[in-house]
């Protein structure tokens, strides 16, 4: 393709110069910025809008993603502070499309809009959309509250880069294309966090129509004194005294940062108590209290929403612990760091975890499909709601007792076979299954985009009625198929467990 060919797109800070992608026919437009650097003065700041560039901006090859470690022996970091890109997807016309805006996973710490499996071809394709993946800051400079060093900074740095993103996406995306009124957030894992936290934030009002979280963990969030702790932990790893500034923390090299914040999280007990060392913190501001109080009390966003889980979204826990006692003991650990009121209720619906797979699934459930069926449950008062399980796994999956494991859901919704760390396992298997499911599940999340509604065969998240037990929730396994108020009794033991902080009683919160 010459330069002439090339696809040009305006912008308000200069117009793209992209490529039609090879493999697929699609539209693409690669690295695009939509804020300035976050490096320097500017780290644990609030964003601000990417500076007017001169000529024609080349948004042919990737950008560096966010700098992150790569938990590998040689304790390597990669990516940059300049970070704030995103890339845009689209079929090779000029009619104007509806948009969804992806948040990519990684607990907070890793991943890249780019990953093989995120890149949006298929989905674009088969959807017919403009699609937007988003860069923004991790771990310690994306997802760690510095303000008790410092007040000079914000809360969660991450959570206003994908505001920015979204403004960003209001303000440009008519030039490629896509309708600034029909805008669908869209992200798994902690993206699926992310757009539950969008729907919270009243930063991100207005911004978007329609959201779909998949496997989110949606109590995944910070307290201040829990952020406190965790810088605290921080300075103590890197050696530093208390009395370090926060401007002292600007000059320091962000590899040593993020180094410093990969063993904190590798290294703390804290992860296997379901408590993360990156997160965003609930500040008053950008979030003004825990997600799921702004959907008990109405407050989120009223728009419609997808939001489900994978069946097996923790099955490498049933490795963990190799006798009941043992696995009693950690259960016990994990739930009476939040609400030691309600552990025992818990642990029992799950058989007291006397099996690795009753383990396994109270963990997954803890993390994603408990505090989900929360916001699906407060949500649906508020605006149209669907709830899904995915329960596909390959026979190699299923045989090695993964299953439907987290991430799995990932290759069938975009159209992409073996696109994951998971899914390598399923490359030499028949490709039909995987290909019969993705179609299903492309239909609705494509109705979905355009409509605001999946199709008429998926109920909503209803109530109870004379004729109807309620809490319809999509299987997609061998097509689709419709359960009502899946896990009831597992349900009901979570309706009391109090999720929302993790460690209050802890003293050493305090010191």
């Amino acid at each position: 393709m010459t330069a002439a060919q090339r696809p040009v797109a305006a912008t308000a800070a200069g117009a793209v110069c992209g490529v039609v992608d090879e493999r697929t026919g699609m539209r693409t437009f690669r690295g695009v910025p939509y804020g300035a650097s976050t490096a320097g003065p500017r780290r644990f700041r609030a964003p601000q809008p990417v500076e007017r560039w001169r000529g024609l901006y080349d948004a042919s090859v990737f950008a560096a993603p966010a700098m992150q470690g790569t938990f590998g022996w040689r304790d390597t970091v990669l990516g940059t502070e300049d970070c704030l890109t995103l890339d845009i997807v689209r079929p090779d016309t000029d009619e104007e499309l509806p948009v969804v805006v992806y948040f990519h996973g990684g607990t907070f710490v890793t991943g890249a809009s780019h990953e093989q499996v995120l890149q949006g071809h298929y989905l674009a394709a088969a959807t017919d959309v403009v699609y937007v993946s988003v860069n923004f800051r991790l771990g310690v400079l994306g997802y760690l509250d510095f303000r008790s060093v410092g007040g000079d900074c914000v809360a969660t740095p991450a959570l206003l880069d994908q505001i920015l993103a979204l403004e960003w996406v209001r303000d440009n995306i008519a030039g490629f294309g896509g309708d600034p009124d029909a805008v669908t957030i869209m992200g798994e894992s902690a993206g699926g966090a992310a757009v539950i936290h969008l729907m919270c934030a009243p930063g991100a009002r207005g911004l978007f129509h329609r959201a779909i979280a998949q496997s989110p963990p949606p109590a995944s969030v910070h307290s201040r004194l829990q952020a406190t702790m965790w810088v605290r932990e921080l300075l103590n790893k890197m050696g530093l005294p208390r009395t370090t500034t926060i401007d002292e923390l600007r000059d320091t090299d962000a590899e040593e940062l993020v180094r410093a914040g990969q063993s904190m999280l590798l290294n703390g007990k804290q992860l296997v108590q379901l408590n993360s060392s990156f997160m965003p913190t609930v500040d008053g501001t950008t979030l003004t209290e825990h997600p799921i109080d702004t959907f008990q009390s109405g407050e989120e966003a009223a728009v419609p929403l997808i939001v489900g889980t994978n069946s097996d979204e923790a099955s490498f826990a049933k490795a963990m612990y190799q006798t009941a006692k043992s696995r009693r003991r950690a259960a016990l650990r994990a739930l009476e760091a939040f609400d030691p009121n309600h552990a025992q209720a818990v642990l029992r619906a799950y058989g007291d975890v006397g099996e690795r797979a009753d383990y396994a699934d109270l963990i997954a459930d803890a993390v994603f499909w408990a505090p989900t069926v929360m916001v699906a449950t407060a949500h649906r008062q508020k605006a149209s709601t669907w709830m899904y399980r995915f329960e596909y796994a390959s026979a190699a999956m299923r045989m090695i007792g993964l299953g439907a494991m987290h991430t799995a859901d990932l290759p069938a919704v975009f159209g992409e076979p073996n696109s994951t760390k998971a899914s390598k396992f399923d490359r030499f298997g028949p490709r039909a299954p995987l290909e019969d499911v993705s179609r299903v599940m492309q239909y609705h999340w494509g109705r979905f985009f355009h409509t605001g509604a999946p199709g008429e065969e998926w109920p909503i998240y209803g109530f109870r009625s004379d004729d109807a037990p309620g809490r319809a929730t999509a299987v997609f396994d061998d097509g689709m198929r419709v359960e009502y108020d899946p896990k009831a009794p597992q349900r009901r033991a979570w309706e009391s467990f109090d999720m929302r902080e993790w460690g209050n009683h802890r003293q050493d919160m305090l010191g």
